[in-house]
């Protein structure tokens, strides 16, 4: 594999959900997350890390360098027993693993597993692989403007109940044939938002991503995930979501003439990523009142203010 990347970033992305549920809240029945205080959709950082993670996966085989540690119905205890039988062996029950041992497991896992590299990892349970703090963060994404929750009724047009006694098929079949035809429907909810743009926020560190070893491919393929997360990801609950190129990515190259200093600068950063950040400006077009389309919007980048030592990428 390359080198780690030399690069701070800051990255944005919109996305939209049109007729669907972007994150459900398993405390509030599965409804949209909102913000209480002023009714913005929320789709949380976990939600969208599984996206790209199911993306990697699909696109990349789940093979290593690019498999995915943190799988859907899995024990992460596994692929921490076979960084330690592939670096030496299983330490022993009683002594554990040393401080070399979880090590040597650590950076086997960060070599072959692409979202340990990304999002870092706590591996200390089982056989014990340490701690690894990774580069790329993700904050929640927020919806631009407020959204509207609804809650509705939906008819089932089947039932799956548990009959007393049936022992068989034919048993199931004699029930379902003595009932009444209205008590084998029922009624279902489905929770959704008729429209919401949301913008994500990323950062990149180049500091950490000397410690897992993220680099320049597993970047071309972080944003190529990013781009696609949701092309894969369908479902009758998402409605339709998709995210709107470009993603806009900030990179710190730094200003200095000095080449030794010019890659801290690089490294460390050249301006505050708030102040990045605010540099895209997303609004309602004027007279729009209740936005039902990204083309309700305008997307603005003001880039008479970019800092000397940043540039900015637009990925499509």
């Amino acid at each position: 594999m390359t080198d780690p990347i030399q690069n701070r970033y800051e990255f944005l992305f919109l996305f939209d959900c049109e007729n669907g549920n972007p994150n459900g809240d398993p405390d509030a029945g599965n409804a949209p997350r909102l913000d209480p205080q002023d009714l913005r959709g929320l789709v949380s950082d976990v939600a969208l890390k599984r996206r790209i993670r199911n993306y990697v996966q699909i696109a990349r085989g789940n093979q290593m360098p690019y498999a995915i540690f943190v799988e859907h119905a899995t024990n992460l205890n596994r692929p921490i027993a076979r960084a330690h039988e592939e670096t030496g062996g299983l330490p022993e029950a009683k002594k554990g693993a040393s401080k070399s041992k979880v090590e040597a497991a650590k950076r086997w896992i960060c070599q072959s597993f692409f979202d340990v590299r990304a999002f870092g990892a706590v591996m200390s349970t089982g056989a014990n692989a340490g701690q690894v703090r990774g580069p790329v963060q993700i904050a929640f994404a927020r919806s631009i403007d407020p959204v509207l929750p609804l809650d509705l009724s939906i008819t089932r047009m089947a039932v799956a109940a548990d009959v007393k006694g049936a022992k068989s098929s034919a048993d199931l079949a004699l029930w379902e044939a003595d009932q009444a035809e209205d008590s084998l429907r029922t009624m279902g909810r489905k929770s959704l938002i008729p429209y919401g743009l949301f913008l994500g926020k990323g950062f990149l560190s180049a500091h950490l991503a000397q410690d897992t070893g993220f680099n320049d491919e597993d970047l071309a393929l972080l944003w190529e995930a990013l781009l696609n997360m949701y092309e894969h990801d369908r479902s009758a609950s998402k409605g339709v979501m998709t995210v709107h190129r470009p993603l806009f990515v900030f990179r710190h190259d730094g200003t200095d003439t000095d080449p030794g200093q010019r890659r801290r600068q690089a490294m460390l950063g050249c301006a505050p990523a708030h102040e990045l950040f605010d540099l895209v400006a997303v609004k309602k077009k004027e007279g729009v009142e209740a936005p039902r389309t990204f083309s309700d919007y305008t997307v603005t980048i003001d880039r008479d203010r970019i800092p000397p030592g940043v540039t900015l990428l637009e990925i499509r």
